[in-house]
């Protein structure tokens, strides 16, 4: 009777137990308590294991994590923008184009010079304020100072050589503040806009010309273009000649179509001719008299180099 009586004694305390708000709550706790030491456990016991293997402290000492000695190959090389050469770009206008071969006909007559009764073609760009002052004139990129002169009819030039055999050049300056072998960086100030006789018609302004070798390209179309990929146009000429050849090539052609055209007159002359006017002829060539006339040879010194193709 005693057993069956303590039976059901402890049958109804377990019953109490479970009834309790707290049991199974606690239950949970302590069961995810002893889950977590054991991962603990587990995970310190593997960290010690790997520690005492001999090799280990050896193989992480191994590997080099300095990069001081290792130069960083760049996946792709930056190239700098060209800029135009002015700050302020809204408050400038272009007086003078690049002449096109292959542009519309406006632009064309915008990009012929007016010099001496004769037009050039523009190989740059003429830039100037729209009130007509004086404004600075910056490096449209990085590069070192490599020409600094003072041209007849462009005035005062700068020229700047760049990476990628891009040079440009800044004519009609009015002070020059760098010198031949300068290092300047993009934006740069290196002279300000002054006049010249070549481009009087345009006032104060700056003359700017970008060239890839010897290839005249056009500024406006390569305007925020890396320098890498300055490339010319089709309707460019490839392997220009320099400004003084293009200038000596028009003077040697214009002697001999004069030469050929005075020997053509003088054949002529002499078919028409009588025997005594031979005669007479043949006379006057034994005096010592100067039958030359009083005209003058262009003086070579005279001729500037231009960067503009007779039109």
């Amino acid at each position: 009777m005693r057993e069956e009586e303590n039976k059901s004694v402890s049958k109804n305390t377990w019953k109490r137990v479970f009834r309790k708000k707290w049991f199974f709550p606690s239950v949970y706790l302590i069961t995810a308590a002893l889950l977590l030491t054991g991962v603990l456990w587990y995970q310190n016991t593997g960290t010690n294991n790997q520690a005492e293997q001999p090799g280990a402290k050896e193989d992480v000492d191994s590997i080099d994590f300095s990069y001081e000695d290792n130069d960083a190959e760049p996946v792709m090389e930056q190239s700098e923008n060209l800029s135009m050469p002015v700050e302020g770009r809204e408050e400038v206008v272009i007086k003078t184009k690049f002449y096109d071969a292959n542009g519309s006909k406006e632009d064309q007559e915008q990009a012929l010079v007016f010099y001496e009764n004769r037009y050039y073609q523009s190989k740059g760009i003429s830039i100037a304020k729209e009130d007509g002052k004086v404004f600075d004139v910056t490096a449209s990129a990085s590069g070192t100072v490599t020409e600094v002169k003072e041209d007849p009819l462009f005035g005062q030039l700068v020229e700047l050589t760049h990476e990628n055999n891009v040079t440009t050049k800044y004519m009609s300056l009015g002070e020059v503040l760098v010198e031949v072998g300068a290092e300047v960086q993009q934006g740069d100030v290196i002279a300000t806009a002054g006049k010249n006789l070549a481009g009087k018609d345009a006032g104060v302004h700056v003359h700017f010309e970008v060239r890839k070798g010897d290839t005249a390209l056009n500024p406006e179309e390569f305007f925020n273009q890396p320098l890498n990929k300055l490339e010319a146009s089709n309707g460019e000429e490839e392997n220009e000649g320099t400004e003084e050849e293009q200038a000596s090539e028009e003077q040697s052609t214009e002697q001999s179509a004069e030469e050929s055209s005075d020997q053509s007159e003088g054949a002529d002359h002499e078919e028409g001719q009588d025997p005594s006017d031979k005669e007479d002829a043949e006379r006057s060539e034994d005096t010592p008299e100067d039958s030359e006339s009083g005209t003058e040879e262009p003086n070579e010194d005279t001729q500037s180099s231009i960067s503009m193709t007779n039109a």
